[in-house]
């Protein structure tokens, strides 16, 4: 991976505040009509409540918004899209129960994970009724949408689903075999699966299919030429969550600082270490990563990070994310030049977002 450092566009604050109110309408919006369908019946106590309290706590609302701003960019309306936006949130708040189940995480958003709260065989049902009430959902599109298009949109959801699994196995593979031999193209793999599909490529497919379902049909847009801006974007984003987790504002961040390190995280930062650290130095690296994580210190995760820094880690990674963000950057000139500016103003805007947020 290039090492160059490019040179990118930064908003103005004026730029940024009209960008986060937009984001956050769009998240609320979508956000909204979520709640509107989550059942108040019983058992409340022990399932729709907490479910309504993780969402009502969630967070930006990146991944509809992006579907929603696709789908206006390209001439649709944003409420039709709205049901596969709330759904897509739905299945959000899903993965990150289970995954800080899996990853055994301490904060999400500012707050004990809900393992802590509620505990840990809640929690997992509450993901599982999370991911199953999505199909339910999903069946609302049926009506608002015409039948090919609501039955293209579920295949999108499908596709997803199953990429964000496979990238979580491979994540959490890596970790249980304590695989020190993790390289970029590795990392870039498993970011495409468990977090570009889901979170960049998917929401502008399935904006795009809402808003012109007959140009998709007849070959005039190709949903397939989203993938790779939706990679590169993807990927950019993911790495500025991986250097934020080593250099970020517990405050501002939501979560803990060095969180990462404590579950044994393959980031491209990690991988740069274990690729460049004296032999001593890797064996001590190897043999914490071999702990269960109740059994890594503070300290431990102290000298990682301090080792992190005299290798230059963290500019490295941050590097990464500047250059894909240019490739996304390029992507997004052909893909977006048939849209109105003002409509797609906000992806726009996103990918000048991306690298400068600090949560």
């Amino acid at each position: 991976m290039s090492e160059r450092t490019t040179q990118q566009r930064y908003m103005p604050q004026a730029n940024r505040a009209a960008f986060l109110d937009t984001l956050s309408d769009y998240g609320g919006t979508a956000r909204t009509r979520l709640l509107e369908q989550i059942p108040m019946t019983e058992p409340f106590d022990h399932l729709y409540g907490p479910m309504r309290a993780f969402i009502e706590n969630s967070g930006k609302g990146l991944r509809p918004a992006l579907l929603l701003a696709t789908c206006k960019a390209f001439g649709g309306s944003p409420d039709d899209a709205l049901q596969s936006a709330a759904t897509l949130e739905l299945l959000h708040n899903a993965f990150l129960i289970h995954d800080d189940i899996e990853d055994i995480s301490d904060f999400r958003r500012g707050r004990p994970c809900e393992h802590h709260t509620i505990g840990v065989p809640l929690a997992v049902n509450l993901g599982d009724a999370m991911q199953s009430l999505a199909l339910r959902l999903l069946r609302h599109n049926i009506g608002p949408l015409d039948p090919r298009t609501a039955a293209q949109v579920l295949g999108e959801f499908d596709h997803l689903l199953m990429q964000s699994i496979e990238g979580q196995a491979l994540e959490l593979g890596m970790i249980r075999d304590n695989a020190l031999n993790v390289g970029p193209s590795d990392y870039l793999r498993m970011t495409l699966k468990k977090t570009c599909w889901y979170s960049f490529i998917h929401p502008c497919r399935i904006g795009a299919l809402i808003a012109r379902p007959d140009d998709v049909a007849s070959g005039r847009l190709n949903l397939d030429d989203f993938n790779a801006f939706g990679f590169f974007l993807g990927a950019a984003f993911q790495i500025q969550d991986d250097v934020l987790n080593v250099i970020g504002s517990q405050k501002a961040y939501g979560k803990e600082i060095g969180g990462d390190i404590f579950e044994g995280k393959r980031t491209l930062m990690l991988a740069r270490l274990a690729s460049l650290a004296e032999p001593l130095e890797r064996s001590t690296l190897e043999r914490f990563l071999a702990q269960p994580r109740a059994e890594r210190s503070e300290d431990e995760v102290g000298w990682i990070m301090e080792r992190m820094h005299a290798y230059d880690c963290i500019p490295y990674a941050q590097s990464a994310a500047r250059d894909l963000l240019a490739e996304a950057q390029k992507a997004y000139v052909p893909l977006f030049a048939g849209t109105l500016p003002e409509d797609s103003r906000f992806i726009a805007d996103l990918m000048d977002y991306m690298l400068s947020r600090d949560r």
